[in-house]
């Protein structure tokens, strides 16, 4: 039996589910609701985490789908998404626009209704953004594509702050830039060693474009970069001790994989710091939290 043939007997919820790319979204969500308690010297509400990780949640599952729906034919030539139901032809593109639409409106219903305008149209123009302007615009015709489009992918924290405060703060925009620099060289180490899938579907992505050397040397640089990055909350006090602690401690870890990825290539280096790089950012928002809550439980003397 081929995929195909297998993926067309599964109902279609099930084959929508996996367009809307759960591991992803599941991460950008934790990130959504880390912004939530952020936001907050106490604890939110439970109808604003409720609602807006609900809200988040499904107007982001539907912008993967339509990702998902765009890139049907580049899909189908990869081999890592040639099993999606849109590659192989087994959901339809007029189903994927109702369920999408029915989803992602059900989503902005929930945030204005629940949470505030401010989260809905915020979230709406993210997921547009990457929906849109990334997939249709940047992805196919520029190496950088990743680096600009890249703020949409970014966006979560600020989502899940607007859901508590009503507004977005420099504080706010602080966790957006941690994660605007740690999303090129995450993706650029998938890229690396799923290269010749992206050469065989013509995207232009750095390695194809510029090759693997330059590659491994953006990786490192973006890699100090992003443990520079990483210290500006405790720099405007906003974090403390154990935050500080935490990230230098990842962030040097980042780094290190990220030289010996420089020194010596190899597809199970670069496989290693993708791995790598998705536990390191939920470490790192993880941290932001305890500190946070640690902060608050001492009343703000570490």
């Amino acid at each position: 039996m081929t995929t195909a043939t297998a993926q067309s007997h599964q109902p279609l919820w099930r084959q929508y589910m996996v367009l809307t790319k759960p591991r992803v979204t599941q991460l950008a969500v934790f990130c959504a609701v880390i912004g939530m308690f952020l936001a907050t010297p106490t604890v939110p509400s439970l109808q604003t985490l409720v609602a807006g990780t609900a809200g988040i949640w499904l107007l982001a599952a539907a912008a993967f789908a339509i990702n998902c729906l765009i890139e049907q034919q580049i899909d189908a030539k990869m081999l890592r998404t040639s099993r999606r139901a849109t590659a192989a032809g087994t959901i339809s593109a007029q189903q994927v626009v109702l369920l999408s639409g029915l989803v992602g409106g059900t989503g902005m219903f929930v945030l204005y209704q629940w949470v505030n305008p401010l989260t809905m149209w915020l979230t709406f123009a993210t997921f547009v953004g990457y929906a849109i302007i990334y997939t249709m615009i940047l992805k196919p015709r520029t190496p950088q594509n990743i680096v600009i489009g890249g703020l949409s992918g970014a966006m979560p924290p600020a989502l899940g702050w607007a859901a508590v405060a009503n507004n977005v703060p420099a504080e706010a925009w602080l966790l957006v830039l941690i994660i605007f620099i740690w999303t090129p060289p995450h993706f650029w180490a998938l890229a690396l060693y799923r290269n010749k899938d992206y050469e065989k579907s013509g995207l232009p992505m750095l390695p194809v474009t510029h090759g693997q050397s330059f590659t491994r040397l953006h990786i490192l640089l973006y890699s100090i970069a992003l443990l520079g990055t990483t210290l500006l909350p405790f720099a405007v006090r906003m974090s403390g001790w154990l935050y500080l602690v935490c990230a230098v401690a990842l962030g040097l870890r980042f780094i290190q994989i990220s030289w010996q990825l420089y020194q010596s290539y190899s597809d199970e280096k670069a496989r290693q710091l993708f791995k790598y790089s998705i536990l390191y950012l939920a470490l790192l928002f993880g941290s932001l939290l305890a500190d946070h809550w640690l902060i608050a439980l001492t009343g703000g003397a570490q």
